[in-house]
């Protein structure tokens, strides 16, 4: 993996405990520029104003939660970098939250209590293989396709040649954009 000190991490935790351990892993990894937040309005303060490149953020928080933040990251009209990776970080992992957040745009996952070695898998994951980003009329976020399928019904993803959309389908097709973000 390439150097990640040059990477600018916002940590976003209502636990000021869960935030020195996470920033202590980025640290054994080589990231060094941390930003941190005890609340989601804050943070999104911080995204909309800071050359941000990955967020790791609590799922649950008080006031905005984490699928809140992400989603007010991946539409907000006035954010910096839409396609900013997205680590969530649930001691909740049943099946109906998981989903919930790929819903909301989250780009991995990491279940509590998170060990150093499923931080670094995720956070390879995200800069190693970026995925495509995803917008539909009721979603935008990273494809949330986890392997490649042969889907031909009216739905269909379009298929990007180029940079261009090219849609295969009817108004439902779904258009999708490389991530933008240098």
């Amino acid at each position: 993996m390439a150097n990640l000190s040059k990477i600018n991490t916002l940590v976003v935790d209502d636990n000021a405990h869960m935030i020195h351990i996470v920033r202590s892993m980025l640290l054994g990894f080589g990231i060094t520029r941390t930003y941190e937040s005890r609340d989601a309005a804050e943070a999104f303060d911080i995204v909309r104003h800071e050359p941000i490149d990955l967020i790791i953020v609590d799922f649950q928080m008080p006031l905005l939660d984490g699928l809140e933040f992400t989603q007010m990251v991946r539409t907000g009209g006035d954010t910096r970098n839409p396609y900013i990776p997205i680590i969530l970080l649930t001691a909740h992992t049943e099946r109906s939250r998981i989903v919930a957040a790929r819903d909301a745009g989250v780009t991995e996952i990491c279940a509590k209590p998170v060990t150093a070695h499923q931080m670094w898998t995720k956070i390879a994951a995200v800069v190693n293989n970026p995925r495509p980003f995803v917008r539909a009329k009721s979603y935008f976020g990273p494809d949330r396709r986890r392997q490649d399928l042969e889907f031909k019904g009216e739905d269909r993803r379009a298929t990007v040649i180029d940079g261009d959309s090219k849609p295969e389908a009817g108004d439902g097709a779904v258009v999708v954009e490389a991530d933008t973000a240098a």
